[in-house]
């Protein structure tokens, strides 16, 4: 057996990847056809990177003992998985979870998947980063942003906060949707400290106002690398 966790957008129908951060593969890749080549006798099954991600926190992670969760990526992209009453949740195509692409008011930033003011557009790393040397930032990756906005840079801070803003949003937003209590966060740039959590956790205390939403929880990801692998691997042995 093997487990496939790609990029998305997927097409589980079709077994294909179109990442809009691979330019080569935005037009489709044949992903399990290329993997079937490696492997002619193996059974394969292939989920978007957000619901290996979601099955991986489900079972070892920060989701471990709820049954309806949200977990999500913060890195030089944004993606997630969702898990309703016990079981990932894929959708039709495949993309279930695809939260990078919520819109979150304030901000109307072009996404390149073609839309306006996506969260991704706005909170992810890269986004983050080129939003700051717009300001006049002179650094290039979100880990110096990070660095910088503990040592008091203002231009980075501002980013983080911007950035943790928006994924406030967009984690009360959906959890009003999917009727969860518990979100998970990972990724490298979510480990960008207080500057990022702090605005984002004002966020969801603002915007999460719903009753049933109202105890909701929203941590960081106790599995510190590989989540996306053990998803796979859990994917396999489903």
């Amino acid at each position: 057996m093997v487990g496939i966790a790609a990029a998305g957008p997927v097409d589980v129908r079709t077994g294909s990847t179109a990442p809009l951060n691979i330019p080569e593969w935005r037009d489709g890749f044949p992903i399990v056809a290329a993997v079937r080549e490696l492997f002619p006798e193996a059974d394969i099954r292939f989920a978007i990177d957000g619901a290996a991600l979601a099955l991986a926190e489900y079972r070892v992670g920060g989701l471990r003992g709820v049954r309806s969760g949200l977990a999500m990526t913060v890195s030089s992209g944004i993606g997630g998985g969702i898990v309703s009453d016990g079981r990932v949740v894929f959708g039709r195509t495949g993309n279930a979870g695809h939260v990078g692409h919520i819109v979150v008011p304030g901000w109307d930033v072009p996404c390149a998947c073609g839309g306006v003011g996506c969260v991704e557009a706005v909170a992810s790393g890269m986004s983050s980063v080129r939003w700051a040397r717009e300001q006049g930032w002179p650094g290039t990756s979100g880990a110096e942003l990070a660095r910088a906005a503990e040592a008091g840079d203002p231009i980075a801070l501002a980013a983080l906060s911007r950035a943790g803003t928006a994924l406030g949003q967009a984690v009360s937003s959906a959890a009003a949707t999917l009727d969860i209590d518990r979100v998970v966060i990972g990724g490298g740039f979510a480990k960008s400290g207080g500057p990022l959590w702090e605005p984002l956790r004002a966020a969801v205390a603002r915007h999460a106002r719903l009753g049933f939403i109202r105890e909701l929880r929203v941590l960081e990801s106790p599995i510190t690398d590989g989540a996306t692998l053990v998803g796979a691997a859990a994917l396999a042995s489903e």
